[in-house]
């Protein structure tokens, strides 16, 4: 069994992991990897060898309670030597990191983890791979023709495994129990009410004298503050169409929110009028989300959309024609091409699994933890699909929001809805979500006829 820690700082728009270079008569020396080695011995625990490892090689002291593993990977290198990674995501420490070891580490620097170097093994680049994709426990077994370094001409091995949905076996910890009490009172009932195909956790909470509350855990720092940010910021523009932040915890990732009243509607039937309610609604929330603060003039990314598409194709790419594949490769193109446009605060996952209806035919809206500021039309991609062959519904949402997309704000909405399908696909196949690749699917049939029409 071996180790690597996972030392994580923000970066402008994703995590940042520190690597160190291999040098000397070691193995895979040359390459990028992560502070690691191996378990000393029976008197040593993963959590204990992790730390270890960190404080002799780049001279960080790591509480032991500030280690979260994060993935396990199954290894074989091409030797067809095997072995078991525990990879530590660690975001607290003491210390500046440096390199103790010389003779063992020539360079050190971060990366962001959507923009890894390519001269790194491929072994600890299947964890963080595992990582990013929210899965605990993966395959990563090489063929003897392999090369040790990751290189897209090689096939990629990890095999990320799929999990039990452990929702039903466990309710909140007694912390979090203990943090939903000191925030609304003793509790007489707690139920489960997640969604089953996100990583958030989710519980209704009936108090002992009356009302109605909802726990939620995140499963990562940048929901949650995502999240926490916009309820501070922006929801309150919503008033009673949103729920209320009661209380937030920083080290369990949780809040506790008001209830908002009304039936879900995602598989709700309704008559075309109250259907296009529906719409002229949400277009009124967008609206006033997006007027909560201030936009401003958007910067160009730092690294080019075209770079990111690539590393969605590699696991889209079963269920992609060549056609689609060059539609969202031009688009993407594009979308860099383009003037950026206005920012401003959005919701972020704007669907009708995030809306509630009420018996008076208000519509509410919850779930921000994908709340950030970007271009308007990131807001509109997925209802787009709703839309399509229902132009009344598109018209009804507009007129709620009180204007139509200038021409720059459709070209940007356009090439948005290329890169959701993409990277729908993309997690659909990779967390067996059919929902998600279907819908991401016909994305790509209505962009084609638009684009051919």
């Amino acid at each position: 069994m071996d180790v690597h820690a996972v030392l994580l700082r923000p970066g402008a728009t994703e995590w940042e992991v520190l690597l160190t270079r291999r040098t000397g008569d070691v193995y895979a020396t040359g390459l990028w990897h992560m502070p690691s080695g191996h378990i000393d011995g029976a008197h040593e625990d993963a959590v204990e060898a992790l730390v270890r490892e960190a404080a002799e090689e780049i001279g960080v002291a790591i509480a032991p309670g500030d280690v979260q593993i994060a993935a396990v990977v199954h290894h074989r290198s091409p030797t067809g030597s095997a072995r078991v990674g525990v990879f530590g995501a660690v975001r607290s420490w003491t210390g500046e990191p440096h390199i103790r070891e010389p003779h063992l580490c020539s360079e050190m620097a971060w990366y962001a983890l959507d923009r890894l170097p390519p001269d790194m093994v491929a072994y600890p680049r299947a964890g963080l791979e595992a990582l990013r994709a929210g899965r605990h426990f993966a395959i990563h077994f090489q063929q003897p023709d392999d090369p040790i370094a990751y290189t897209t001409a090689c096939p990629n091995r990890l095999q990320l495994l799929s999990e039990t949905n452990s929702r039903d076996l466990a309710g909140p910890s007694q912390a979090l129990w203990r943090f939903a009490e000191q925030a609304v009172g003793p509790l007489a009932a707690i139920e489960d009410a997640s969604w089953s195909r996100t990583t958030s956790r989710v519980w209704k909470m009936t108090g002992r004298s009356g009302g109605t509350w909802y726990l939620k855990q995140h499963p990562s720092e940048k929901f949650y503050s995502r999240e926490v940010f916009a309820y501070r910021e922006w929801v309150r523009a919503l008033g009673e169409r949103a729920p209320r932040l009661v209380a937030s915890d920083d080290r369990l990732l949780a809040v506790v929110l008001t209830q908002l009243p009304g039936r879900n509607l995602h598989g709700l039937t309704l008559a075309s009028t109250d259907e296009r309610r529906v719409h002229q609604q949400l277009g009124e929330i967008a609206r006033a989300f997006h007027d909560s603060a201030p936009g401003h003039p958007a910067e160009q990314p730092p690294v080019s959309r075209t770079q990111k598409v690539d590393r969605h194709l590699q696991a889209a790419r079963p269920l992609l024609s060549s056609a689609d594949e060059d539609l969202v490769r031009r688009l993407t193109t594009r979308y860099d091409s383009l003037p950026p446009g206005e920012r401003v605060p959005t919701l972020g996952d704007l669907q009708l699994r995030n809306a509630l209806l009420t018996d008076a035919g208000l519509v509410g809206v919850f779930d921000f933890e994908r709340a950030e500021q970007r271009q308007r039309g990131h807001d509109f991609v997925r209802l787009a699909d709703l839309w399509d062959g229902r132009e009344d519904l598109r018209a009804a949402f507009f007129t709620g929001y009180g204007r139509p997309l200038t021409p720059l704000e459709a070209e940007h909405m356009e090439c948005e809805e290329a890169l959701d399908a993409l990277s729908g696909i993309a997690y659909g196949l990779t967390h067996d979500d059919p929902e998600v690749v279907e819908r991401s699917r016909r994305t790509l049939r209505r962009l084609h006829r638009t684009q051919s029409a």
